[in-house]
């Protein structure tokens, strides 16, 4: 099989960005705040924009299953309180469910958390419960900034994270490190804040001691790691001088990577630096970059070619598009087992 590890639900009907607008504006005039009831979708609106759009290149690509999350951007856990992000994300995750109620040998469903600025993040819990339990989550999208690139919150080897970090052993459900928007005007939403804190999370996983309290927590660094595989040696260097273990032994018994980039010599070098059974498969399709490359004729996140053409051994191929994401979501491989695959 191929496994994509990361998908965004990027193009669902219209109708959710208008309930979502109307709920922005509800923040000033309490009266045209909607509830969760007026936002109506039927299953043949999700197919519309499921079809000719993520299935219809994941079939072109030769992609077999993809771990489907609600719109990266679109979380923007920045804006309202606690209680805006706990309506939006409930609506966005049961509409990730849905599509893979509808298409169950192609998406698995992954969820967004509720997160607020200076908000416990103990407060995600029932979320994250809600989507294991009843929807069959095999991850979520965990947000290390939800100030939108202002950084306001403590790093996620702090304590406060636990309480999530609890919930996610508990089910050994693993988490995507994801940010949404950013609100800063320094850092461009896609092309600086998304890799800015690929990086950024990296060396926080560095300086702290985690998994020395969470041993079997795992965390997927996408967008191949941000600039962590490029300064490989600055890490390690950094990890000496803190009195850390060496970086095999510190972070890459939990920490993955995911092959989110889009040319051949980025990829190239993510499997120069980064051990095989760390790196899963992904393409972040449809996402940031959406347009082809005229170098090679083909889209820029058709990764499966850049991956393919690494000349990697069979079996680290075989785990890049497969096993290894078997191993890090247990939920998924025990669905896909279920299915007979």
């Amino acid at each position: 099989m191929i496994i994509d590890c990361h998908g965004h639900y990027t193009t669902a009907p219209p109708a959710l960005k208008a309930w979502r607008t109307q709920q922005i504006d509800g923040l000033t005039d309490p009266a045209r705040t909607p509830t969760r009831t007026d936002l109506r979708i039927g299953d043949d609106e999700l197919r519309r924009s499921i079809e000719p759009n993520q299935l219809r290149l994941m079939d072109e690509r030769g992609i077999d299953l993809t771990v489907f999350s609600p719109r990266a951007s679109f979380m923007a856990h920045h804006i309202g309180d606690l209680h805006t992000s706990s309506e939006w994300a409930a609506l966005c995750n049961e509409l990730c469910f849905r599509v893979s109620e509808l298409y169950p040998e192609r998406f698995a469903p992954a969820a967004m958390l509720p997160q607020s600025p200076g908000v416990d993040p103990a407060t995600c819990v029932p979320e994250l419960v809600r989507c294991v339990e009843e929807f069959g989550a095999v991850a979520v999208n965990l947000n290390p900034d939800p100030s939108g690139g202002h950084w306001t919150a403590p790093p996620l080897t702090d304590r406060s994270w636990y309480p999530i970090y609890e919930k996610l052993v508990e089910y050994d459900v693993p988490a995507m490190v994801h940010v949404s928007t950013s609100v800063n005007p320094a850092f461009h939403t896609t092309g600086a804040h998304y890799l800015n804190a690929d990086t950024t999370v990296f060396m926080q996983l560095v300086q702290g001691d985690l998994f020395a309290d969470f041993p079997t927590l795992r965390l997927i660094i996408p967008h191949g790691g941000g600039a962590v595989p490029y300064h490989w040696g600055r890490f390690r260097g950094l990890a000496m001088a803190l009195g850390k273990p060496p970086l095999e032994e510190h972070v890459l018994g939990n920490v993955f990577f995911d092959t989110c980039v889009y040319h051949q010599p980025g990829i190239d070098l993510l499997f120069d630096v980064i051990p095989a059974r760390n790196i899963l498969f992904a393409s972040e399709m449809i996402g940031a970059v959406r347009d082809i490359d005229p170098r090679t004729g083909r889209h820029f996140d058709d990764t499966r070619r850049y991956v393919e053409a690494a000349e990697l051994p069979p079996d680290d191929l075989t785990g890049v598009f497969e096993r290894n994401a078997r191993a890090v979501y247990p939920r998924l491989d025990a669905l896909l087992t279920k299915q007979g695959r």
